[in-house]
């Protein structure tokens, strides 16, 4: 972890902040990385290597962060896009489909974790270890209907099979929440959009990109039901979730992975 991010400040300092937070923003508002380098009057090469930086810092964060969670219910689903080719037309490694699994806290609108791969046994089996180990106690969990769920879900959570799993709230058993978190996602980071140019030419800065995504809505977006529940105060998923006590700024993002780069230098 140290090394990566001891690396970072070699480029970082070169760009003034207010440029890096043009560019974080424009990326996290929808724009491609083509868009915002025409926005804020840098190079393509400027803004992707910006994005590595910050979406590793992101993603390592949030690993450390986003643990012991009081979370009481829990939606999972996954979300479709690809890399470099669709898979019909696939043909190198690291090409064609791409899912990111999501998890998301409906109470605290908190995206707990997430994983970018394929759709398979194995990254089921992951995610849901990942989950589990990031709860602090019993949870209901809804996924939708896909068959690997079960034996993921059975693994991971040291479910002793009896005559009742557990006693679920039928009320809660919905994936909505999670579905229209999906759907930010989509509108948010260009490189879900479907039927663009804007997709992934690499899974890793695919999966960079997606870390600085559930940074920002974690961490620095407000979100309305949570300020409306809170008479007004301005309050994030993280924030409802106990995990930060204020609204972080762009900046704040890399004033912490600035200062993370001094603890590991």
């Amino acid at each position: 972890m140290h090394d990566h991010l001891a690396t970072m400040s070699v480029t970082m300092n070169v760009l003034p902040q207010t440029k890096q937070v043009a560019i974080l923003k424009a990326l996290t508002e929808g724009s491609s990385v083509r868009a915002t380098a025409r926005l804020v009057g840098v190079s393509k090469d400027t803004v992707l290597k910006l994005l590595v930086q910050v979406g590793q810092f992101c993603e390592l964060y949030q690993d450390y962060a986003l643990r012991r969670l009081p979370s009481v219910r829990i939606e999972a689903d996954e979300i479709w896009a690809f890399v470099g080719k669709k898979q019909k037309h696939a043909r190198g490694p690291g090409m064609g489909d791409c899912w990111t699994f999501t998890a998301i806290d409906p109470d605290s609108k908190l995206m707990v974790t997430w994983l970018v791969g394929m759709r398979t046994a194995e990254n089921f089996n992951t995610f849901m270890r990942d989950l589990a180990g990031r709860m602090s106690g019993r949870i209901q969990l809804t996924t939708d209907g896909n068959t690997h769920y079960l034996n993921a879900v059975l693994g991971a959570f040291k479910i002793e099979k009896t005559r009742c799993l557990g006693n679920p709230d039928p009320k809660l058993v919905s994936t909505s929440y999670v579905e229209r978190n999906n759907l930010d996602l989509r509108m948010r980071s260009r490189r879900f959009t479907r039927l663009t140019n804007g997709f992934s030419k690499k899974e890793e800065n695919h999966a960079y990109a997606v870390a600085l995504h559930f940074m920002v809505y974690n961490f620095c977006r407000p979100h309305g039901t949570l300020t409306k529940e809170r008479k007004g105060v301005h309050t994030t998923p993280a924030m409802a979730a106990g995990v930060t006590g204020h609204v972080w700024k762009m900046e704040a993002i890399l004033d912490a992975m600035n200062a993370e780069t001094l603890i590991g230098s």
